[in-house]
């Protein structure tokens, strides 16, 4: 199932050319432009070097970056930044972050289940060269992450006999 940042061609096809159609810039570098110069239908041409005055043109929020807000604030990460930032503090967000910090982070003294979830990615990575594909598989770790951290937690490995509600 694609994650809610992918569409699939013909979903982008559908929307080329109408008000909901996303922004899509083509950021390739000159030479790889030379070589294939076609852009899709209602794209923008831009320098890879101006993505931060198309970022604010666009109202964009660049993330993960040293130096902006978004990014490693002390020895927190940028999930945690994000909660911060737009106010988004839930018992399950914090303990999502606390999982993914201690991962991130290489502190898996923080939460037992960072190990796992570093090995489950690392594997992730590895599976496919496609970014788009590492990130749908990574999606669907994440939401299966957050329904632990929002209503599992507390579930043992003897379910049912273990589950404590």
């Amino acid at each position: 199932m694609p994650g809610f940042n992918f569409m699939t061609p013909v979903q982008l096809s559908r929307l080329i050319a109408t008000p909901e159609a996303p922004v899509l810039l083509d950021l390739r570098t000159e030479e790889d432009f030379a070589l294939d110069p076609h852009l899709l239908p209602c794209s923008l041409r831009a320098r890879h070097e101006e993505v931060r005055t198309l970022a604010e043109r666009f109202g964009a929020a660049p993330f993960d970056i040293e130096g902006i807000t978004c990014s490693h604030p002390g020895k927190m990460c940028s999930i945690d930044a994000f909660i911060d930032d737009f106010g988004l503090h839930t018992p399950a967000l914090d303990r999502l972050a606390l999982v993914v910090r201690a991962a991130d982070t290489d502190r898996h003294d923080l939460a037992p289940q960072a190990a796992g979830l570093l090995a489950l990615s690392a594997g992730l990575s590895r599976q496919s060269r496609d970014d788009l594909a590492q990130l749908d598989a990574g999606m669907a770790l994440c939401d299966a992450l957050y329904r632990w951290a929002r209503d599992g937690v507390d579930e043992g490995h003897d379910w049912p006999a273990g589950r404590r509600e």
